[in-house]
């Protein structure tokens, strides 16, 4: 229907719009014109996920976006609140965990490599023109360590400030569109102040459908608040650290203020830390409050924390020389020690909550939150090492720094090398189950053959034909291993994580050195291994940027994105404020309003039609509507995720009793499904006495080989084009006539074009 010229925009803007054609604009004013058929509409949301070519660089947040999903995987929860309040907090902390992470890498590029090695050391300033100034050898004014460090400190708080500013912008531009305040129903009664939210909701009113769960304005100001704040104060405790530390070792005058300033660091923090862990938001109502204290001086204070840190660090020490690394590169262990206790806390209590609750079809048996978090933080690592190792790598010139030799410059921490090195190790362990899936998935292919071929009864069978069929099969059933994938690199990322932390610490050197006497086997197992990491983590980090600049000039790579974020930016950003903006805080309002008014108007009723993630926009979009309109309303999906991965790895959200709870309140729901579809699925929904939702598996492709009705070879759709099967033509009759015979009759949004797409 999008791809049709006479089509009219009838509600929306050029981010997400409700088109009709354009002799249907005016079906409201005419009813008798259109008593013989629905009047269609469709609902594009592209350009909240694939619109300009800024957004491709949204890559670069994945770690932030990763880490949100994980805040809304908690298994489902039943009379266990507190438990779920620190679920939400453990994900919290470790998002910030994250910001700290990503502010401590800019800082030892900018700090530690540029103003603090190469800066000093004569013979890298001689290969870098452009930092004479800062040479000792040229005694500017510059070239006092703590001056230099205090200029560099430039570099991560702009990093800092422009993260707040994207926060703060796409806010602004894709989530501020408060939803309108419809009718409350009896399940959902405003909770008095200050009390805290419900752990469930009933069935039929999830906490999907809850007037505030779609409007997050007072959390996201809050935590964007105090991850600025701690971007803020991880700059100042590396500038004002290191001239502490020199202070207190020379018995300066001046260690005084150094202890002062690092007391006011630990307070800030501990305010930064205690912001977080409050979640501040209610979804039982739209919460339309902002925390002005916080928001308003919690990131000045910070800021101007950091320039009292520079200006402490810019006074004059000339016995003070920059040699080696710059000391504090104990944080990022530290960092990636806390990261793995919150991980394993976190797992303890998803783990607890799935016991108390245990729903056969939650991904890893209620661990999928814990294992995507720590999929986040390794992720995290990658991406900050490799920028880490890739500019000592382009200062150090030929050489390899941590190696000792003529190096010149010391190099990023021990710590980098070593996780760098358990990468190839990491793929090796891949090795095994990625085969064990090609040798199965191979073998259901060749057991297909035969029921492929039984259930076309084809009068000249084609072994080509049947093996391509049985093979996209076969291939599709991949989706359902994920989560053992998933769960397999999250456990070995942390056992390996744990080994590169206590390798670094307990040797002090990178792997190549540490197992010198180890044999020259070993020896050279680790040296292979520290240089194809290096290499692998560089290599990977320069594909990512490529691919989001190839991205940024190519529609159809940005659209390929596009799909990433469909899944990845459909949660609020209830646990890390810099991730990519949640386009459903625009969408859902906006469908739920538009239905919610069509029916009021016209007292009319409607089938909304989704396929892929518009089943889910759909689904969310009619809990959010009043009790009277959700039974005026049917529901049509097709190539469906709403259960099969999102009922999978959102229990709490779409597991069985909130997707039985739809079922019951809307007037009537149809899934269509394909056994060549690798990402829909059925509903699972079995609701003894009232009409089945699933009607699957479709025939994919619709005939074998020629026929008279259809003389060309018909493709094998998988997961697109649903509506060239005639099934769905006579599915949405079959909704339409069980709506009855209300007028005017209108489908109201279908979701995608016959592109399949889904993000329209």
């Amino acid at each position: 229907m999008l791809g049709d010229p006479r089509i009219t925009r009838v509600t929306g803007d050029t981010t997400a719009a409700v088109y009709r054609r354009t002799e249907d604009v005016g079906a409201e004013d005419h009813p008798e014109r259109h008593r013989d058929g629905p009047v269609p509409e469709a609902y594009c949301w592209s350009n909240l996920t694939s619109g300009n070519g800024s957004r491709a660089l949204w890559l670069l947040l994945l770690p932030f976006m990763v880490v949100n999903l994980a805040h809304w995987m908690r298994p489902t929860a039943r009379g266990r609140g507190t438990a779920v309040r620190l679920y939400g907090v453990l994900v919290r902390l470790i998002a910030l965990s994250l910001t700290v992470l990503l502010t401590a890498a800019a800082c030892e590029v900018a700090l530690d490599l540029v103003a603090w090695q190469c800066a000093g050391a004569a013979e890298c300033v001689g290969r870098r023109s452009w930092l004479g100034f800062l040479s000792p050898g040229q005694g500017g004014w510059w070239s006092q360590p703590g001056r230099r460090l205090a200029l560099a400190a430039i570099v991560p708080a702009a990093l800092v400030g422009l993260l707040w500013y994207l926060s703060n912008r796409t806010w602004s531009a894709y989530e501020s569109q408060r939803p309108l305040e419809l009718e409350e129903p009896d399940d959902d009664a405003p909770a008095p102040p200050g009390a805290p939210e419900p752990d469930g909701a009933p069935a039929d009113r999830p906490a999907l459908g809850r007037p505030g769960f779609w409007y997050g304005r007072r959390l996201v100001a809050r935590l964007r608040a105090a991850h600025t704040a701690a971007g803020f104060l991880t700059v100042a405790t590396a500038v004002g650290g290191a001239a502490a530390r020199y202070d207190r070792s020379a018995g300066s005058p001046a260690a005084s203020l150094g202890l002062l300033l690092e007391g006011g660091l630990v307070a800030c923090g501990a305010v930064v830390v205690g912001v977080v862990c409050r979640r501040g938001r209610s979804e039982r109502r739209l919460d339309n409050r902002i925390d002005r204290a916080v928001t308003s001086f919690l990131p000045p204070a910070a800021l101007l924390l950091l320039l009292l840190a520079c200006v402490y660090a810019a006074w004059s020490r000339p016995g003070w020389n920059s040699s080696g690394a710059l000391p504090g590169e104990a944080v990022f262990g530290v960092l990636v020690l806390g990261q793995g206790l919150l991980v394993v806390v976190l797992a303890a209590v998803a783990w607890s909550l799935y016991r108390r609750t245990p729903e056969p079809r939650t991904t890893l048996r209620g661990l999928g939150g814990p294992a995507v978090a720590m999929l986040a933080c390794a992720l995290g690592g990658v991406m900050t090492g490799g920028v880490a190792q890739r500019v000592a790598d382009w200062l150090d010139g030929p050489a390899t720094p941590g190696m000792g030799g003529p190096s010149l410059v010391e190099g990023p921490p021990v710590l980098l090398s070593w996780q760098a090195s358990v990468i190839p190790v990491l793929l090796l362990l891949l090795l095994a189950p990625v085969t064990w899936l090609v040798a199965r998935t191979a073998r259901r292919a060749r057991r297909l053959g035969p029921e492929v071929e039984a259930e076309y009864a084809p009068a000249h069978p084609d072994p080509a034909r049947t093996r391509r069929i049985a093979r996209t099969r076969a291939t599709a059933v991949l989706t359902d291993s994920a989560p053992r994938i998933v769960g397999l690199v999250s456990g070995a990322t942390l056992f390996l994580g744990a080994g590169a932390v206590v390798g670094s610490w307990y040797s002090g050197q990178v792997p190549g050195l540490a197992l010198d006497d180890a044999g020259p086997f070993t020896e050279s197992l680790a040296e292979a291994a520290q240089a194809t990491g290096s290499w692998l983590i560089g290599v990977g980090f320069i594909l990512f940027v490529t691919w989001g600049r190839r991205a940024y000039r190519d529609v159809s790579a940005r659209r390929t994105i596009g799909i990433l974020w469909d899944v990845g930016t459909f949660w609020p950003r209830a646990a890390h404020p810099f991730a990519p903006p949640c386009y459903a805080e625009r969408a859902v309002p906006d469908l739920s309003s538009r239905m919610c008014a069509w029916t009021g108007s016209t007292r009319g009723r409607l089938v909304i039609s989704g396929h892929s993630q518009g089943s889910v926009l759909a689904a969310a979009a009619v809990w959010q509507l009043p009790a009277a309109a959700r039974h005026q309303v049917a529901l049509l999906t097709y190539g469906s995720p709403i259960e099969r991965l999102y009922g999978r790895w959102f229990p709490a959200y779409f597991g069985p009793g909130p997707l039985q709870g739809l079922h019951r309140s809307v007037h009537c729901w149809r899934n269509l499904w394909r056994a060549t579809d690798p990402i829909g699925g059925p509903v699972r929904i079995d609701e003894g006495g009232r009409p089945e939702v699933d009607r699957g598996p479709l025939r994919d492709p619709l005939v074998y080989g020629r026929t008279v009705g259809h003389p060309l070879p018909e493709p094998v759709l998988g997961h697109s084009d649903y509506q060239a099967d005639p099934v769905f033509a006579v599915e949405r009759a079959a909704l339409l006539d069980r709506l009855g015979p209300v007028l005017p009759r209108q489908t109201a949004g279908e979701a995608q074009g016959s592109s399949g797409k889904s993000s329209g």
